[in-house]
């Protein structure tokens, strides 16, 4: 994390008088030097150097030498993480440099090389003190005092590419997170050193979302910059507030937000000033086709060169863009959430069956918008038997869901009024859906439990092209229930449907799932019947929950684009 830099507003410390053993050393050397203490502090100084600096020994003492004295070849305020000199001083060793550049009292700057190195201030043989020796240089040539330099405008064929660049890239997304981080990419460091976005949340509160520097190469973020931010005036005439409210794209620099500040809001921007050493910056609303969703700020702390008006239509440009992007990945976030509160509906709540543990999960395809076709169910039928069901309607989409919820909910009907095997129930279910549902093919497995003497529960199913069940022994034995499987819901097809059932031991735990736990692209099927089928006997010793959360969680393939339904369900251990 970068520190603040030059903070001018530093107290003065107190230091004791240096010892004129101290003063005598520094007074024999033929240039300007000065000591710090192990904190940076100035403790000593010579003669020589007050004249050079343009500073009397009360205005140096007591000061941070970094903070008072070290500036930019341009004076900028110079951030610690690039002070060589500081670097050199923290791992305590020997350092010097042939061009740099203090402030002296009188606001000019002086070009000097300098050398330090550990210094034993009490002659015990420490080295918790630092001397510094420095020489006043002229200038190259090539280095003399110039006219303040001009920013050149970025070629016309540049500026396109870039903003068609912009375009691609943030249109590609619909996460908002990733749409931040490509919009970082694109202007630092191509045109800043810095970037700041500000977003309006949807309760008119403003986060500073993101402040972002180009450091060696790679961007890092400044997290004690982040954070929310105070309420935007309505009438402050300041460049960023200005951009918050949508009035106007505006340049500005240090001096604009060192004047007595207007709103807290100006005061934040006078700390991102002061901790980044920006010395020039172009903010932008980010505006969608309804509302101001924030603002883009993108500023220049190493690159000496002032944004121009130029750089700001172009910056104006780029944060249009950005609006467009971050509304339309809000708009599908918002339609996921509504899907994903739909989907939780549709699925039910778990009966409560005496002496019976039973949990259930279900997780979206990560890529759709939160809804699909797989589901699950468990329901107490008339004969005091409880009915379970695990299904996949084909799609992951609103319609797929809507599918899946006919299904079950026919299932349920015909599961409960017909006092029949799983396998005829099925066949019923085959036959309706095909006439009064817009389900093309689905795949399903119902099974009927109920308790038996000694802690036994007897376990009846049918499988209409559903992945088999998965038993697993309380002392980790596993077995998929291969018996009574048929073919898909939808084919047309009248084959009478088979019925299976066994005994289930107590202890024991049923795993019922959809196909997005174990397909793998790229692998068989039997890859993940394996996968699953070790895990499983590996976590049979876990309650019923975790169990059933760590199955997914290590079970699951990563680069899975499928919904997961799931029900587990144990029986009593005696």
């Amino acid at each position: 994390m970068a520190e603040p830099v030059n903070r001018q507003n530093r107290r003065q410390r107190a230091v004791p008088a240096p010892s004129a053993g101290l003063a005598g050393a520094l007074e024999a050397i033929g240039t300007g030097a000065y000591v710090v203490d192990e904190e940076g502090c100035i403790i000593a100084v010579n003669a020589r150097a007050e004249r050079l600096l343009a500073r009397s020994a009360d205005d140096l003492l007591g000061h941070d030498a970094h903070d008072l004295l070290h500036r930019g070849p341009q004076g900028q305020l110079l951030p610690r993480t690039q002070c060589t000199m500081r670097r050199a001083f923290h791992a305590r060793r020997a350092a010097q440099a042939d061009q740099d550049h203090f402030a002296r009292g009188d606001g000019s700057l002086l070009p000097i090389s300098w050398t330090l190195a550990p210094y034993d201030v009490d002659g015990d043989g420490g080295d918790s003190a630092t001397l510094v020796v420095f020489h006043p240089v002229e200038p190259p040539l090539e280095t003399l005092p110039e006219p303040e330099p001009a920013a050149e405008p970025m070629p016309e064929l540049e500026r396109l590419a870039l903003l068609a660049e912009t375009t691609t890239r943030l249109t590609s997304t619909l996460d908002a997170e990733e749409t931040l981080r490509r919009l970082v990419e694109l202007v630092v460091p191509r045109l800043g050193d810095w970037a700041v976005v500000d977003l309006i949340s949807e309760h008119d509160e403003v986060w500073r979302t993101v402040v972002a520097h180009a450091e060696e190469g790679s961007l890092s973020q400044r997290e004690d910059l982040q954070g929310p931010m105070p309420p935007v005036p309505e009438s402050s005439p300041m460049p960023l507030s200005r951009a918050l409210r949508g009035v106007a794209s505006t340049l500005a620099d240090q001096q604009t937000y060192q004047q007595p500040p207007d709103a807290g809001i100006a005061v934040e921007q006078r700390r991102l000033f002061d901790a980044t050493g920006m010395h020039s910056a172009a903010i932008a609303p980010i505006r969608s086709t309804r509302d101001v969703l924030g603002a883009l700020t993108v500023g220049r702390s190493e690159n000496p060169v002032p944004f121009t008006s130029t750089d700001l239509t172009l910056i104006e440009d780029i944060a249009r863009r950005a609006g467009l992007a971050l509304d339309n990945a809000r708009l599908y976030q918002r339609q996921r959430k509504i899907a994903e509160t739909m989907q939780n509906h549709l699925l039910p709540q778990m009966p409560s069956v005496t002496d019976l543990e039973m949990t259930v999960r279900y997780l979206p395809a990560p890529h759709a918008s939160q809804v699909g076709g797989d589901w699950y169910d468990a329901f107490s039928l008339s004969d005091g038997s409880t009915a379970l069901a695990v299904g996949d309607v084909v799609g992951h989409d609103l319609e797929a869901a809507a599918g899946m919820a006919q299904v079950r909910n026919m299932l349920r009907a015909y599961a409960w009024s017909q006092q029949e095997p799983p396998s005829r129930i099925v066949e019923r279910l085959d036959e309706a859906i095909q006439h009064i549902t817009d389900v093309s093919m689905a795949t399903v497995i119902l099974a009927r439990i109920e308790a038996e003497e000694h802690g036994h529960w007897r376990l009846s199913w049918t499988n209409a092209g559903h992945p088999p069940p998965l038993l697993i022994s309380r002392d980790g034995l596993t077995e998929y229930l291969t018996a009574a499987h048929g073919i898909l819901l939808g084919t047309g097809a009248r084959t009478p449907r088979p019925d299976a059932d066994l005994s289930l031991p107590p202890g024991s735990t049923l795993v019922l799932y959809t196909d997005g736990l174990i397909e793998d692209r790229g692998h068989t099927l039997d890859t993940g019947l394996n996968r699953l089928r070790q895990h499983a006997a590996a976590l049979a010793h876990r309650p019923l929950g975790a169990f059933t959360d760590q199955l997914l969680r290590r079970v699951r393939p990563a680069e899975n684009d499928d919904d997961v339904a799931l029900l587990a369900l144990r029986t009593p251990n005696r």
